[in-house]
């Protein structure tokens, strides 16, 4: 073996010894002497916030998403920009994250800092809200693993790259994803999030009016549903107008979400691939019709998620406020 591949298999072997000692120290009972209650501390703010906007579901879930795949899950995505540096949530990806979960996840550990000062970190926080907003709009529960630290850093620059593009085929998807260890049934698990919430018009534009076909319009496109997108997103609409990511049950967390890829009803092409492509049409046939194997899948993929790129220990901190450095 070459000395260049000698070396590249040992800083491959580093770096998963690095992920994989991070996500060790995780465990559910990680508060129980410091923070006993901060589970249902944490739920009852998100509850409240929820009571007030429904948008604290998608956009926390968002959110957290969005964290973790770029520097790993550090809270890190809620720093503000500061002095000459631009921050992550300052990168063009980020920019259309909902201020309602920025302000979930202020709201939780304000709520925490009361009875446990100092004791829970925001990326813990932010790991806790998010199972919460998904039990309340119908999806599963799942135990979160816990002890994350803060991040110490936030750039706008390791964003790029890092994120799925609305735009994007399954090789692009699973690319992205393989970077931080997941795979393939994770990515469609994960997509499972745009059962709830909402887009916006610039996202679909091209499918609607640009596509490369004798009408302009994306054939993987169910024809109904296509002249319905054409009525809330005509060519020259404002394209902040937001539109419904699931046409059918926008604000439950559910397998709808599959059964609209089988009819042409995926928002995204990065949706819609995951039936038109025959390496993962077979899964979403079968979360289709199979709510208990998407839930556990579902389940796993979040676990896995909420494990990538962990600090613990001295790695990180946890910061007094979740949008500035202490």
């Amino acid at each position: 073996m070459g000395s260049f591949k000698v070396f590249a298999l040992a800083v491959l072997c580093v770096l998963a010894l690095n992920f994989y000692v991070g996500s060790a120290q995780l465990k559910t009972n990680f508060y129980s002497k410091s923070c006993p209650n901060v589970e249902k501390i944490v739920k009852q703010a998100v509850t409240n916030k929820f009571r007030q906007t429904f948008v604290t579901a998608p956009a926390t879930l968002r959110l957290f998403f969005h964290d973790c795949m770029v520097r790993g899950c550090d809270a890190s995505v809620m720093i503000q920009s500061s002095g000459g540096n631009k921050a992550e949530k300052d990168h063009p990806d980020n920019l259309s994250l909902a201020g309602d979960g920025f302000d979930t996840v202020i709201k939780a550990k304000a709520a925490v800092e009361k009875q446990c000062k100092n004791k829970v970190s925001c990326a813990d926080i932010l790991a806790l809200a998010t199972r919460d907003v998904i039990v309340l709009t119908g999806g599963p529960s799942y135990a979160v693993e816990l002890g994350r630290r803060d991040g110490l850093k936030s750039t706008a620059s390791s964003v790029t790259g890092n994120l799925p593009k609305p735009t994007q085929n399954l090789n692009q998807l699973n690319a992205i994803f393989s970077k931080v260890g997941l795979n393939q049934n994770d990515l469609v698990a994960l997509s499972a999030a745009h059962s709830i919430g909402f887009s916006h018009c610039n996202h679909v534009q091209k499918r609607l009016f640009n596509w490369n076909s004798p009408n302009k319009v994306d054939p993987t496109l169910n024809a109904v549903y296509a002249n319905q997108l054409k009525q809330q997103c005509p060519r020259n609409v404002d394209p902040r107008i937001a539109i419904n990511m699931d046409p059918n049950t926008p604000r439950r967390f559910d397998i709808q979400y599959y059964k609209n890829l089988q009819q042409g009803k995926g928002l995204f092409t990065s949706d819609q691939v995951l039936f038109t492509d025959s390496r993962s049409r077979p899964v979403v046939d079968d979360w289709a019709v199979n709510a208990g194997n998407f839930n556990q899948a579902f389940k796993t993929a979040m676990t896995k998620l909420g494990r990538v790129g962990v600090l613990t220990g001295s790695k990180g901190n946890i910061r007094r406020r979740c949008d500035a450095f202490n």
